[in-house]
């Protein structure tokens, strides 16, 4: 597939970054409806976490998938179809009246949608767009436009949400994440850029090359207290902070400020792992973020000490994204990167899936979050020790001989 002439590198990194960033921000705003869709409707935390769980790890299992076929006929028609079937996800959930409608509608619809439209899909087409010299700008620049877009969502959502009800929120989100289909079309991207690796491996050479290469295993297996900790805290923190006696408002204010810090941070992890080593800049993220989670939640509880760290969890929320990316395309080059990528964000998105779950689940049987920030803490600690040594050096990978 050639690539677009007719837009340039900037061009290509905003329309990305505004695909991914609605599609993050209204997935970062999920938890502003935790209270009156369950107050509304008769439904258990639990029933609402478990919706956001299975869509956290349905996005995972079908990433692969989405990014296998993004790399073989091209990102555009992944993109826009993911924007299609996100839009008629969040209004489904919009009209759900049940624990089961809102699972299948929030669940399922929308957890494909992601894995078509976000960072796998998103960041493999980029990669092949842009050229080598620009891919660190350009990763980190559409992950800070994600970023912009979840500051946007937070207090839309908050407000509509006060002045027009839950239901009708969704269905203005479903109709903003339809129209941005039209984005999709600068997304043409082509298949091989003269990365270092060499690209002319099969897909299954290539699948065999990281099933046996240790750092991969690692990436992804760090890459699950990524997810656990950052979706744990966007669905569950507005209702910790209610329990906590803080509003509303202090929830929405500590949302955006996490959002408006990953612009920032996401930006500046981007342009850092060009210079730097990315493994060691993940493992130092994974560190900061367990002792900032600490210091959270043994202090006594306060809208400063709340700002402190949604600000301080804001820097570090997505910046893992494009260092983890980085480290998969320097090793096997971009080719099959969606694929790869996919393979290594299923870690992220089965931790994803126990935060929210478990949050929901230890809630109910205990009334007390205590036990899941804990666990956050410890799966930080473990990240951190796991990336330290990864070895991001590139691999040969050579195609497969023809039969005779």
């Amino acid at each position: 597939m050639k690539s677009s002439v007719r837009f340039s590198p900037l061009a290509l990194v905003l329309a990305g970054g505004a695909i991914m960033g609605l599609s993050l921000g209204v997935r970062h705003a999920q938890g502003l409806f935790v209270i009156p869709l369950t107050s509304a409707h008769g439904w258990t935390r639990g029933d609402f976490a478990f919706a956001i769980a299975l869509q956290n790890l349905i996005w995972g299992l079908a990433q692969p998938f989405t990014g296998m076929i993004a790399d073989r006929f091209g990102s555009v028609k992944v993109v826009a179809s993911g924007c299609l079937l996100y839009g008629a996800g969040l209004y489904f959930m919009s009209q759900s009246s049940g624990p089961a409608e809102f699972v299948l509608s929030a669940g399922l619809l929308i957890g494909i949608a992601l894995s078509c439209r976000s960072f796998s899909v998103i960041y493999g087409a980029l990669s092949r767009l842009l050229p080598l010299e620009k891919r660190a700008w350009g990763l980190g620049l559409a992950g800070a436009a994600g970023g912009l877009g979840q500051f946007v969502a937070v207090p839309f959502a908050q407000n509509a949400i006060d002045g027009a009800g839950a239901e009708a929120t969704l269905v203005l989100l479903a109709i903003s994440v339809t129209i941005l289909a039209l984005l999709a079309f600068p997304l043409r991207d082509k298949t091989s850029d003269g990365s270092p690796a060499i690209e002319s491996g099969s897909l299954g050479a290539v699948l065999r090359a990281a099933s046996f290469h240790k750092g991969f295993w690692m990436l992804g297996i760090g890459f699950l207290a990524c997810g656990f900790q950052l979706a744990f805290i966007a669905t569950h923190l507005p209702a910790y902070l209610l329990d906590k006696g803080l509003n509303g408002r202090s929830a929405m204010i500590a949302l955006s400020l996490i959002a408006m810090a990953n612009v920032a941070g996401t930006y500046v992890f981007g342009l850092l792992g060009a210079r730097l080593s990315k493994p060691h800049l993940l493992a130092g993220i994974y560190l900061v973020r367990s002792a900032a989670i600490a210091a959270f939640v043994l202090a006594p509880i306060s809208e400063a000490s709340l700002y402190v760290f949604a600000v301080t969890m804001g820097f570090l929320w997505l910046g893992t994204v494009p260092l983890t990316n980085g480290i998969v395309s320097q090793i096997f080059g971009v080719k099959y990167l969606g694929t790869l990528f996919g393979f290594v964000f299923l870690g992220h998105q089965i931790g994803s899936f126990l935060g929210v779950w478990l949050g929901g689940i230890v809630f109910d049987l205990t009334r007390s979050y205590d036990a899941v920030w804990i666990c956050s803490v410890a799966l930080g600690l473990i990240a951190s020790a796991l990336h330290w040594p990864i070895q991001d050096r590139p691999v040969i990978i050579a195609a497969m001989p023809r039969p005779a």
